[in-house]
């Protein structure tokens, strides 16, 4: 009879505790104090279950692009909104659990990250695509406002792909992209950019079944995160020349 004790759910939960990251400088506050904590919850149950890294971001790709998909095959209603905006914010936690998962087993890898990095490339692009197409295809707006999602599209695009170079160029040059543990000027910043953080975006589905107001907070977001962008290019342009 075998004697092996399996390790408890709270067992592996206190372990994640210590196996934590330190957060990027200036991530939102949404991914840094709740999104985060959420994926350690769901990283401890993957783990009791024996799920790897690569399948646990197939997981939150699963719950991702199905909340991207009802954007385009259902007209806009409060019960939508709410099954897409659950399925994103399912989607984005299961997103951090597939790190923690990586780094408890000591299994993490070039491929894990390629992975993750590749499936977060493709999700920043098609949900503003199919919510256009969603909205174009049950003539939900006028035509004029698909614009809004089209930028939308651009700009997540064009920031996702900088901020993954620049952090691989700091990498290279051994500069760490951490913040402080400590001190009021992290936390501070991580709230003044809540609205580009994605998971903020998420929630605000829940207002489809409203379309014009979803379309007002869409737009601000859109805009916030845009000129946010703008910002953030001339911010890091100017440091990796100095590298």
């Amino acid at each position: 009879m075998s004697t092996e004790v399996r390790e408890s759910y709270g067992a592996v939960l206190a372990r994640l505790g210590t196996a934590q990251k330190g957060a990027a400088r200036g991530a939102p506050a949404y991914s840094r104090f709740v999104n985060r904590r959420i994926g350690r919850y769901l990283a401890a149950a993957a783990y009791r279950a024996g799920l790897t890294p690569n399948a646990v971001t197939g997981v939150s790709a699963l719950f991702t692009f199905s909340g991207i998909a009802l954007l385009v095959a259902l007209p806009p209603s409060w019960g939508q909104g709410a099954a897409v905006a659950a399925l994103l914010v399912l989607g984005y936690a299961w997103d951090s659990a597939d790190g923690q998962v990586a780094r408890l087993t000591g299994t993490g890898s070039p491929a894990g990250e390629w992975l993750d990095h590749v499936v977060d490339a493709v999700k920043v692009v098609t949900l503003p695509l199919a919510l256009g197409v969603g909205f174009a295809l049950h003539d939900v707006v006028p035509p004029a406002w698909l614009l809004v999602p089209v930028v939308s599209a651009v700009t997540s695009s064009v920031l996702f792909f900088a901020m993954i170079l620049t952090e691989q160029l700091r990498r290279a040059h051994g500069v760490q992209s951490v913040a402080p543990t400590g001190g009021r000027a992290p936390w501070l910043r991580s709230v003044l950019v809540l609205p580009t953080d994605y998971g903020v975006l998420c929630w605000t589905f829940l207002l489809l079944g409203a379309p014009t107001v979803f379309l007002g907070v869409y737009t601000a977001i859109t805009a916030a995160t845009t000129a946010f962008l703008a910002l953030a290019l001339t911010k890091w342009f100017r440091e990796v020349r100095t590298l």
